[in-house]
């Protein structure tokens, strides 16, 4: 028998010929803590039905990698909706969508002629529990992207079928889950005897499915919805579904239309309402002192100055505060667990000064505020002194602006904070979501590519570690928000694909990161591009992409 050698995880192995990755994984499974999911061969995430290669690089990937969470979320998102058309008949059912992510719940709902109610929620998740049982292969097909398109017509999948017509590549995959067929992008399971861990529950007026965290892939955990991020996605989700502009192949429809400006003033309005509303709130609710915060790429500081903007219209004059100018200094900074500066944590910021300084202005008094300097890491003082009259007020922009311990001389009732973030409800069809983070992500990239010089490599790489911050400084305190802000843009990812482009493709082939970036070129496939050129200069999204009035 010929055998055929190969790196696994950096030790040289050797298997017969026509070995498949599954069959591999079975020989190598007890070597890892979590059940193996989809595996990385040559830098590219494969499922496990392809066969291995001679001289290939192997690495086998599981529930702890993000890679290995996507698959099983895909495959769960499968699973579901084969019980639920197994359960409730097919003519009861106008389609079924699955939304967005809510702490560790994923939101759907059941549209059409059917009452969702606990008893038939339980026997959707039976009907589940006994297709991991039976071990169903998810069994992939190639048809020609004409030929899906029939069969999402025929199967009444409308947002599938319009995504297809704006596909360049002649063919498409499909997956059959014994009878069932859909399409996801992305490597999905082997089978459903992995699927093991999940739960689901009813919430508002649809459902949550529940899978476990990367952090512990055998245990579902208690899904504590974050109510005022669900009213804010519904809200958006609502504005998309009215505009008929709710999935890619929508987007890419008014593209073709010729009605892609309409959109992008019309989105780009309704920022400026929301923005205006949240000023009249202050305005009416007297607060001296404004926090505002988000995860990474969000738009603060667009947001901030365009804030301001609406603040002066109602009378108010807006004075910006630095939060990194009240950084302790270098030599009392706390380091994480590398050994390096942690300067996320509330600790690397002097409490007790910033404090002191924001009382004595709110009582009138002239206050010579910091300077960080961020080369010698002291804090230095060289700016005028600083008085508030009555009409002015305090915009504090930083990670902490949520948590009431950077703020916490300040009487809860005088302070007004808000949360800021990129809140996707824009999917692919309805059975694939774009997850919150992917718009984010891809902004980075364009923009620290642009102001930084970083590579799309070195983005990447950091990506772990920025959001390991925000799931410590931030996500915890969102719901203590005054107001939630979404800074995502409908149109946006279209108007980010010649940006993003290029950056990826230079991402070598012998990095960590190269899958990654794959990952997100095949992403950005799906849509069509806008000029750029198109965008509003005091956009949310110039920040970013540059050209903007605010910033640049």
């Amino acid at each position: 028998m010929e055998e055929i050698t190969l790196t696994l995880h950096g030790k040289k192995v050797t298997c017969p010929k026509d070995t498949t990755l599954f069959t591999l994984s079975r020989t190598y499974e007890k070597d890892y803590k979590y059940p193996i999911i989809v595996a990385r061969c040559n830098g590219v995430i494969q499922e496990l039905y392809h066969q291995v290669t001679d001289g290939s690089e192997v690495e086998f990937v599981t529930m702890e990698e993000k890679d290995g969470k996507r698959a099983y979320i895909r495959g769960m998102s499968m699973l579901l909706l084969k019980a639920v058309y197994a359960e409730i008949p097919k003519e009861k059912i106008e389609r079924v969508t699955l939304e967005y992510s809510l702490d560790t719940g994923y939101f759907g709902r059941i549209h059409g002629d059917c009452l969702l109610d606990e008893t038939l929620l339980q026997r959707i998740e039976k009907r589940m529990k006994d297709y991991v049982k039976q071990d169903l292969l998810f069994e992939k097909q190639v048809i020609s992207t004409r030929d899906a398109k029939r069969l999402f017509d025929s199967l009444g999948m409308n947002k599938k079928s319009l995504l297809t017509e704006y596909r360049r590549n002649s063919r498409m995959t499909v997956y059959r889950l014994g009878g069932f067929i859909d399409y996801y992008y992305g490597a999905m399971p082997y089978s459903t005897g992995i699927l093991s861990y999940f739960s689901l529950q009813l919430f508002e007026n649809g459902f949550v499915f529940i899978i476990p965290k990367r952090s512990n892939p055998v245990e579902v955990p208690e899904f504590v919805p974050s109510m005022k991020l669900y009213h804010t996605m519904q809200q958006t989700n609502e504005w998309a579904e009215k505009l008929h502009v709710s999935s890619v192949g929508e987007l890419n429809r008014e593209i073709v239309k010729g009605d892609f400006r309409e959109l992008m003033l019309t989105q780009e309005a309704l920022h400026e309402k929301r923005i205006g509303d949240i000023a009249e709130r202050i305005a009416e609710k007297g607060c001296r002192v404004i926090t505002i915060a988000g995860p990474s790429s969000s738009g603060k500081t667009t947001f901030s100055y365009r804030l301001s903007t609406q603040l002066k219209t109602l009378g108010l004059r807006p004075h910006p505060i630095g939060l990194d100018d009240y950084f302790v200094n270098r030599k009392d900074t706390p380091l994480d667990a590398e050994g390096n500066y942690n300067y996320e944590c509330l600790e690397a910021i002097d409490t007790k000064t910033f404090n002191d300084d924001l009382n004595h202005l709110l009582e009138g008094e002239k206050v010579q505020l910091p300077t960080y300097n961020f080369i010698s890491g002291m804090r230095e003082y060289n700016k005028p002194f600083m008085q508030l009259e009555k009409d002015e007020i305090l915009v504090i922009e930083g990670i902490h602006g949520l948590n009431d311990k950077l703020t916490y001389s300040i009487p809860r009732e005088d302070k007004f904070k808000i949360y800021i973030s990129a809140l996707t409800t824009l999917n692919l069809d309805d059975h694939n979501r774009i997850p919150t983070t992917e718009g984010r992500l891809i902004r980075r990239i364009i923009r620290d590519a642009r102001t930084r010089g970083n590579s799309a490599q070195k983005t990447i790489s950091m990506w772990n570690s920025v959001r390991n911050g925000e799931n410590q400084n931030i996500f915890p305190f969102q719901e203590q928000a005054d107001a939630m802000f979404n800074s995502a843009l409908i149109y946006e990812l279209a108007a980010m694909k010649l940006f993003a482009d290029p950056i990826l493709f230079q991402v070598p082939k012998d990095c960590p990161e190269y899958s990654e970036a794959q990952r997100i070129l095949k992403f950005l496939d799906y849509f069509l591009p806008v000029d750029p050129h198109e965008v509003p200069l005091n956009s949310i999204l110039r920040e970013f992409i540059g050209g903007g009035i605010l910033l640049d």
